[in-house]
Order: C-alpha cells, then structure tokens, then sequence
C-alpha cells in the first residue's frame, strides 16, 4: 500500500508536528508506508505527535538533522538496522501482568480443567501468547495455568510467547518487573510466585518461566508453526492493523485453532467480516472456534 492511501490528502510540506526536529506531512507518510510494508501497523495523522515523541530521540542519537535525512537513511542498506530500531520503537505498547482480568478467570475457570485434565491423561496441550510486548501477558497465563496445574511443567503443556520486537522479548525472558507494575497480582500469588531482587525489582518464579518459549515473529510473515493451539490470545496488537489485514490474521488463527479452541482479542477490537461467522461468543472479548472454515 502507498504512502498516500495510508494518510489523507494535505500538502505534504505541511508541518504536523513542530520541535527540535520539524516533520511534514510528507516525513510521516514515508515513515507510516515503512512500518505498513514492515508489520502492517497502519499509522494516520493523528500519530504524529507519537511518532514524533518516539522517533526524535533516534534522529538525535545517530545525530541526524531533520525527518527527511531519517527517511532516506532507513531505506538504504546502510540503515537497515535503525529500521529495525524503528519498528521497535513504534511498535512497543503499555501492557501489564493480567491486565483485562476477566480473560485470566475465563481461561481458569471455564477453560483451563479440561484441558489440565487432558495433560494429566499424557495428551499434548499448546497456549499461544501472540504480541507478548514484556511477558507480561504469557506470565500471567503461566501463573494462572500453575494455579491449576502445579506440575504442568512436568506435562506436555507449553505456553508460545511471540513478539515482532527482539529487544522487549529479551526484556520478556529475564521476567523482572519493577513492585508498582505487580499491583494487579494476587498478593498470595506475588508472595509465592516473585521473589525480590537488588533495586527493588522482582523475578518470576522459574516454574512460570519453565511453560514458555520465547521466539521473535512477525504476524504478517510466514509463521513457522502449524499447531493446533489450544488458546490464542491476541490482545491490543491488531487494533493497529486496518480492516482487512485484521480478518485475514483472525482466517489466520482460525486455521491453527481446533473445534471448541478459545481465541482473547483487546477490549478495544472486534471480528469483523466473515470472520464473525468462525467463532462464536464466549464472553467478553471471548470467543470460541466453531470449526469447519
């Protein structure tokens, strides 16, 4: 897709955003045509002020003078690895350790028994964590399968934790995480399951970090995995997406799901299209795999 079906019309000289580093209209429209080619986030006008605060501190750290040096540099050769830094930047969100609760008691309650009996039976059990950002999405699904299945490192139970972003995965495995962001934790499971480290951090415990495997992946490339996924949760990561690339990520997981498979999405999205007609509701921002697409 162009730069030009990404933002609406405007004089692309126009300055957007004003600072230590002027961007034009024609800056963001290179840089959002760069990040919909690269992971199919779909910027518009009204993240210039994002891309801006985000992005300025790249062009005064490799000491380049204005948007436009910055846009040619990234697309050369040269500049392949600040395009990476690029998309990092643009691309790392707020998350938190069981943020939009309801999903975590859904999977522990209504989900988590069968299959907690399925792997004390020896069958195979797969959780995929889809946009992990810091980990602390695939932690808190760790501790919340370990609330039911103690052992479940001992079984064929395994959780996938995948981010485009190699930097904040490495951030993800260490597990450390400052005491405000452990607030939404259950004060008996902060008890047993962090351990307090120097400056005042806490570490995970290495059961929860014994279910998951963290591997770099971009939802708009090949995806080296064939499942079944018992669970997928894809939260707040497709809402960056247009319409269209949305149902085919949701056709996407519909082929990796089985019959009765349990798919989270953000409170902020939506199936859209045929995709509806896949799954059908199981609570809120829940759904469950019908089968047969």
């Amino acid at each position: 897709m162009s730069a030009v079906a990404i933002l609406s019309g405007g004089n692309p000289d126009e300055y957007l955003v004003s600072g230590e580093y002027p961007m034009t209209r024609r800056d963001l429209s290179d840089i959002a045509a760069m990040i919909y080619s690269d992971a199919g986030i779909a910027l518009n006008d009204t993240k210039a002020s994002l891309v801006y605060s985000r992005l300025s501190k790249r062009l005064r750290q490799i000491g380049l003078q204005n948007f436009s040096e910055y846009c040619r540099y990234v697309e050369t050769e040269k500049g392949a690895e600040e395009r990476r830094e690029m998309l990092s930047s643009l691309t790392t969100n707020f998350t938190k350790l069981f943020r939009e609760k309801h999903h975590f008691e859904h999977l522990e309650k209504k989900v988590l028994p069968e299959l907690a009996a399925r792997a004390r039976a020896g069958g195979r059990v797969r959780i995929w964590s889809a946009g992990c950002s810091d980990g602390s999405e695939p932690y808190s699904i760790a501790l919340t399968c370990l609330k039911v299945l103690p052992e479940a490192a001992s079984l064929d139970f395994r959780i996938l934790a995948t981010d485009i972003d190699p930097k904040i995965l490495d951030k993800a495995k260490a597990g450390i995480y400052e005491e405000g962001t452990l607030e939404t934790v259950d004060p008996a499971m902060r008890k047993q399951m962090f351990r307090a480290i120097p400056n005042g951090n806490y570490e995970v415990d290495e059961k929860a970090k014994a279910l998951i495997s963290f591997r770099e992946l971009n939802l708009m490339r090949h995806w080296p995995f064939k499942g079944p996924f018992d669970v997928i949760f894809c939260r707040n990561v497709v809402i960056y997406f247009d319409e269209p690339t949305q149902v085919e990520i949701w056709k996407r997981y519909a082929e990796l799901l089985p019959k009765g498979g349990v798919l989270y999405i953000g409170h902020s999205e939506r199936l859209w299209g045929e995709a509806k007609e896949w799954f059908e509701n199981s609570g809120i921002t829940t759904f469950r795999y019908k089968g047969g697409k």
